[in-house]
Parts: C-alpha cells; structure tokens; sequence
C-alpha cells in the first residue's frame, strides 16, 4: 500500500470511531418554564424608559472633536517639504541605524 492509501483508511478508521450522539428530537432540553410576578404594562413601561435614556452609540467609540487652529493647511505642507528636503525630518522608509 503506498503512503495516501494508508493515510485515507487511518482518517476514515478516527471518523468512523467516534460515536454519533444523539437527544431527544422534541428540544426538550430548551424548554425552560418561567413564571414572572410582574405585569404585562409594568415591562411595556420599563421598556419605554430604558429606550429612551439609552445612547446607541457604542462604549469606546467616541471621537475627540476637532482641535481650532490658526494655522493655514498650505503653510505647514510647505513646511514640512522644507524639514525633508533639509533633512530634518526622514522621507520614504526607514533606514536601518
């Protein structure tokens, strides 16, 4: 026998050994009896409340707002152009120390 025939018939011996399980086919295990003390319009009312005073936004998710700045877009473009090509600031990749 070569090697994938032996590799096929172990596979197929470790699926063929585990056993199948099975439950009872009615879900019985899901059905799970609750009995509530309070009333209908009391959970109507809760629900109504907590809808209102919840924020959809997700926890964490909050931006900072932008920063004021009296600084032109073109005044710092130039400047930083000015830092590369003066070779004060690095441009591209790093290179290896």
């Amino acid at each position: 026998m070569n090697t994938k025939s032996i590799l096929a018939v172990a596979a197929f011996a470790a699926i063929a050994s585990t056993g199948a399980y099975a439950d009872e086919a009615d879900s019985s295990q899901f059905a799970v009896k609750f009995e509530g003390n309070r009333t209908r319009a009391e959970v109507i009312a809760e629900a109504s409340t907590v809808s209102a005073t919840r924020s959809t936004e997700p926890a964490g998710s909050r931006v900072a707002a932008p920063l004021k700045s009296g600084t032109d877009v073109k005044v710092v473009r130039a400047q930083a152009a000015e830092a590369v090509r003066l070779g004060q600031i690095s441009f591209g990749e790093a290179r290896p120390l």
